[in-house]
């Protein structure tokens, strides 16, 4: 018998309104059935945030575990990503990505990486024709820095509401954080069990203390921190376990040891 788990309930309001769950299920290198067994495994743990792109090759396989979940639509926020190489196709390229999710509409749309030159602006431009028509609840990017932020701001009007970047205590760096929160942009963050941060002695430390896992205690410090996160996994218990970070929490001690070692 599997035991329950505290799941954290913590959103954030995006800058169109929308709730985002600070805690989502990432599916980036999960393929096939795998990644169908794995979306499927994440919704019956009691995620309700979900992560793919067009590039990742598995948005059909995250719509059919949606859609086989019972899990109603309007309670899962989904996001996927546009890659820069669809410049011009944008919305075509949305429409193909909605088809395989098995929806309407998208919850959050990110341009997967910058372009080249001003086609980030172009781009951008197409995104706010998703949103306006409600095809994308929010509209967002990935990889960018603070300057192409502005850039694709000032150039359309449109505020991206989110900006993926790999982030992780061992990333943590205080003036991104600034310019995120500045501009009112979500700061989410992915690869956050990778680089190192599961075995970092002062994570492993505050794990043992807490009776917790290295990837809670990461999970934990996001939450805390208001950022998003998206941690991935294919094993079971484990996509239960990295959910089950709503019932302890992080000392500000604790925390302010966390955000020391993207000093490092």
């Amino acid at each position: 018998m599997t035991h329950s788990i505290e799941l954290p309930d913590d959103t954030v309001t995006l800058a169109a309104g929308s709730a985002m769950p600070l805690l989502g299920f990432g599916t980036w290198q999960i393929k096939g059935d795998e990644a169908v067994r794995a979306a499927s495994a994440a919704l019956e743990a009691g995620y309700r945030h979900l992560d793919t792109a067009t590039v990742y090759g598995n948005e059909g396989e995250v719509g059919r575990a949606l859609a086989e979940s019972g899990v109603p639509r309007d309670e899962v926020f989904l996001t996927t990503k546009c890659p820069p190489s669809q410049a011009g196709n944008e919305l075509d390229t949305l429409k193909a990505s909605l088809d395989l999710l098995q929806t309407d509409h998208v919850d959050l749309w990110l341009i997967h990486w910058p372009g080249d030159g001003s086609s980030n602006n172009d781009i951008w431009r197409a995104f706010g024709q998703a949103r306006e028509s409600g095809l994308a609840r929010e509209i967002g990017v990935s990889n960018f820095d603070s300057a192409l932020l502005d850039e694709v701001t000032a150039a359309t009007g449109y505020t991206p509401a989110v900006n993926q970047i790999e982030w992780s205590p061992l990333l943590y760096d205080a003036a991104t954080v600034a310019d995120h929160r500045d501009r009112g942009i979500v700061l989410e963050g992915y690869s956050a069990l990778r680089g190192g941060t599961l075995d970092h002695p002062t994570i492993v430390e505050i794990a043992e203390r807490e009776g917790r896992t290295a990837a809670q205690v990461i999970i934990r410090w996001h939450l805390q921190h208001d950022f998003v996160v998206i941690p991935k996994s294919v094993n079971p218990e484990r996509i239960r376990s990295n959910a089950d970070v709503g019932g302890f929490a992080l000392s500000d001690d604790d925390m302010a040891a966390l955000d020391t070692l993207g000093k490092g």
